[in-house]
This record gives C-alpha cells, structure tokens and sequence, in this order.
C-alpha cells in the first residue's frame, strides 16, 4: 500500500454558493481523515466561479482547524502571484496554528486566465521567469535565522515547512531534482510529459536537507460509485466543466447527465480524453482494476485522488470507496 491524499478544488456547483462549497470540502477531509488518507490538498485558482479556494492559505487553515491528523496543504500555491516573504509568514503562521501537518506546494502557473493573472501579478511573464529564484528565496525564510539576515518571516523561520513542487512539464520536474524536492506532477488533467518527466526527475534528483531519495506523486481523477453506469454518469460533471472551459463559457460544476455525447463533439470528446487520460470511472471491481493498472505502470510513491463532482453525497461516496481499494 502506498500513501494516498485528496486535491480538492473545493467545487461550487450549479445552484450552490461558495460557502457550500467550502463546509463540503471540510466534510470531506473530516471523512477522509477517517478513511486513511494521507494529505488533504487545495488549488489555488482566480477568477472561476466553479472553484472556491482562491485564498488557498485561508482555506487550509479552516480545514485543518477541523480536522486532527491529516496533513493538510497547497496543491498548490502559485508561487509567481505572491510574494515569498508574504507566502512564508503565512505557511508559518499555519505551521505554527498546527505543527507537522502543513504541507506547502508550489506551482508557476498563474491558475487562471491571462487577464486574470495580469490584475494579479502585474507582470505574469516577468514573475513566471523568476519561479526559481523565488523557491529559493522562499525556502530561506522558512531556514533557521543565520547571522546577519535582516529580513525574517515571523512567524516562520526555523520552522521548515514541507515544501513541495508541482508541475505538468519537465521544467518542474528538473527543478524539484535539482533542488532536492518532492515533486507532484499534474497527470490528472495534463498527462502528456508524465513518463518523460518523472524519468527525468528521478535521474537528475540530488539529495537535499529535506529529502535523501527522490518521492514522485502523480494525480488520478477518480470516480467510484455502486454501479458503473452510476459512476459514468457523475463523471460527466468533470467533463462538462472541461468542455465549459475550453469553449470560454467556464461556471459552477454542471449536474451529471446520462450522455456525455449529446452534449459534446467529437473533437471535444477527444480533447477531453486526452486531458482526462489518468481517470478510472466505475464500481468498485472496476475501479480497483483500472487503478491498479495505473500504479502498476507508473509506480509512484504517492497517489493523490481528485474528483470534481457536482454531488456531494456522491463525492463523499467515490472516496469512501477509493480508500478501501487502495487500503488492500
């Protein structure tokens, strides 16, 4: 058995409000704490009225207020939008609130629109550039102090949050290598340089203070249910807020329909199932096969499950069901 962790995008669907969303995804990870799950990570992502963990620091610190054990953390922040000071004193004030459970993942994507990401960042290209220096500098306040530092994340120094890199290319995965972290890669909605880059990132890693041996987790889309064609028909919420975003029109998670293919055109139902590519949909049986197969392949050292649903009972049950394959 391998650990096995929730990415939750704390999704707002259709008919619901963002303070729905967000008492569900501390439901969740209060029943996933209960089911074995390892971490229980939040996105962040601006300007999509389907997501509700665009203060992802503020999100994390209610879930982990309302849980016990389960690490908690970013998957991830999107380094280039803040500032590493300002990211520092907030992981540390977290890891402070509840010691050895605060995870923190950092991404260089800006987690939404251009436009959107201008109003953030100011100068997107400029500070996507300099993701690497950043790390580095953020890492630093997270150190024991030194003599003559004059700049101090209080609280944070000294306290040596986990920290993570994510990733969908084969920047990220050299990067974690060369700096000797662990790395997430982003398989479940970008699969494509998934092999290449965790070859890579295995090859090239170099032990650090934080890490001896490289530890590589990759992202599933799972929806588990009772029946197959039960589990198909919720996954079509997923893949309609897919297709959403892809035609510009990107909202609240659809609720489930019976066919995928009355809704979408062949060009988009293969778009989509190259995004999706790393998600297994069915009952348990099938689940547990598909699964397997997957972990099997690719042998990471950690799974992280996601599922956007619009259902919360049905959400609640497809992790509940996940958790007792993957116990086994």
């Amino acid at each position: 058995m391998i650990p096995f962790s929730i990415l939750d995008l704390s999704p707002i669907a259709q008919g619901a409000t963002p303070t729905d969303a967000l008492h569900r995804s501390l439901d969740l990870a209060q029943h996933a704490e209960g089911w074995g799950y390892h971490r229980y990570w939040l996105a962040e992502h601006h300007n999509m009225t389907g997501i509700a963990s665009a203060a992802t620091s503020v999100v994390i610190g209610y879930v982990a207020g309302g849980t016990k054990t389960i690490r908690v953390g970013s998957g991830g922040v999107m380094l280039p939008n803040h500032s590493p000071l300002v990211i520092a004193e907030q992981f540390g004030t977290l890891a402070s609130l509840y010691p050895d459970r605060i995870d923190l993942g950092l991404g260089r994507a800006p987690g939404t629109d251009m436009a959107t990401a201008r109003a953030l960042r100011r100068d997107p290209v400029a500070s996507a550039d300099h993701f690497p220096e950043d790390v580095q500098e953020l890492q630093s306040y997270l150190e024991p102090l030194h003599h003559g530092q004059k700049i101090q994340a209080v609280p944070g120094t000294g306290l040596r949050v986990p920290i993570w890199l994510l990733g969908s290319s084969l920047f990220s995965a050299q990067l974690a290598a060369l700096l000797g972290l662990p790395f997430a890669f982003a398989s479940h909605f970008a699969p494509g340089d998934l092999m290449p880059a965790l070859e890579i990132y295995r090859r090239k890693f170099q032990p650090s203070r934080q890490l001896e041996r490289p530890y590589a987790m990759i992202g599933v889309n799972v929806f588990a249910a009772d029946t197959d064609k039960e589990a198909r028909r919720q996954f079509t919420s997923v893949q309609q807020a897919f297709i959403n975003l892809r035609r510009g029109t990107p909202g609240p998670v659809p609720a489930p329909i019976d066919d995928i293919t009355h809704y979408a055109s062949d060009f988009e139902m293969a778009q989509i199932e190259q995004a999706l590519a790393y998600s297994t949909v069915g009952s348990a049986q099938t689940v547990t096969t598909e699964l397997r197969a997957i972990l099997d392949r690719i042998n990471p050292d950690e799974v992280m499950i996601t599922g956007h649903f619009h259902d919360h009972a049905a959400r609640l049950r497809s992790f509940e069901i996940t958790s007792g394959i993957l116990k086994k």
